[in-house]
């Protein structure tokens, strides 16, 4: 063979191997593209669907609509609501962690509840949680448990979202419906879809194996539930037996102590968990009593 003709046969070989490499190219470059393409598929039904394009939910707490609202607002400067809830928040600390008399199992389930609607039990529990998200010790999961008029999860806009109902039908982990938000001690989780068996939902062994979990996994963490008031739904009476503590919330110069009696003596059917009882929209009361009181009524 001479030179000439092999020179030529190794351009052959040359060439044939780059028309190989540019066709496997070609083949890598579509995949990626079809890989894409299907990903942003995924993203925008995710999307249109109102879950969370990243992994991990995310929820702004708005801390303009907090101020505007008379909400407790976290930040460096002395407030007096900053103060009524250092007053209503200490008591309930202390069960939590045992440094009481009487030992309170769960003290760190705590839910919030009037004896009717229109108390301001939703913004007390706001309030509440992100005082309590203050603390250097602590963790606060606030959960949305008004399945039938869901305040917490509206205020942080979040309504739309999966959430506790969800989980409790057999729809995610729990994990995965929790929101984290810009306050690094405070996550959330929505009530979730509405469901005509949301009482027997919350009556069930998966509301109270979740709410062992929610108790017994992390030891820094206070749960704060906001819960439908007691005279107004089944619901209610449901979760407080779930509970370590409850919170009542009640409307100065408007809840009569008629439904503030029966509210309590349906919980009391519970009769190991601590009640407090926190005064709401006060206008005249002593500089050093603030808005709120707290005392246990077992």
């Amino acid at each position: 063979m001479s030179l000439i003709e092999k020179a030529a046969m190794k351009l052959d070989e040359k060439q044939s191997s780059e028309d190989k490499k540019d066709k496997t190219d070609s083949e890598i470059r579509k995949a990626e593209k079809e890989r894409v393409n299907g990903d942003q598929s995924g993203l925008t039904a995710r999307a249109e669907s109102g879950d969370s394009l990243d992994s991990e939910r995310y929820c702004q707490v708005d801390f303009k609509k907090l101020r505007a609202k008379g909400m407790l607002v976290p930040e460096n400067s002395r407030s007096r609501i900053q103060e009524e809830f250092r007053v209503i928040k200490r008591p309930l600390l202390m069960n939590a962690e045992g440094r009481t008399a009487g030992q309170v199992d769960n003290g760190n389930l705590i839910m919030v509840t009037s004896a009717l609607p229109g108390e301001g039990k939703t913004f007390n529990a706001i309030c509440l949680a992100l005082s309590i998200a203050a603390e250097r010790d602590k963790t606060v999961l606030l959960v949305d448990a008004d399945v039938i008029k869901p305040g917490v999860s509206k205020f942080f806009g979040v309504e739309s979202n999966r959430g506790l109902v969800d989980y409790l039908c057999g729809e995610g982990d729990i994990n995965e419906l929790i929101f984290k938000t810009n306050l690094p001690n405070l996550t959330l989780l929505p009530a979730g879809s509405p469901h005509h068996l949301s009482t027997e939902l919350l009556a069930s062994s998966k509301m109270r194996d979740l709410m062992r979990e929610l108790s017994e996994r992390y030891h820094d963490r206070i749960v704060i539930f906001d819960s439908p008031p007691m005279l107004a739904t089944t619901e209610a009476n449901v979760l407080a037996g779930m509970m370590g503590q409850i919170a009542m919330i009640v409307e100065a110069e408007k809840t009569s102590q008629k439904d503030v009696k029966e509210a309590v003596d349906a919980m009391k059917i519970h009769t190991d968990i601590p009640i407090g009882l926190v005064l709401n929209k006060a206008t005249r009361i002593r500089a050093s009593k603030y808005y709120s009181y707290y005392y246990s009524v077992n």
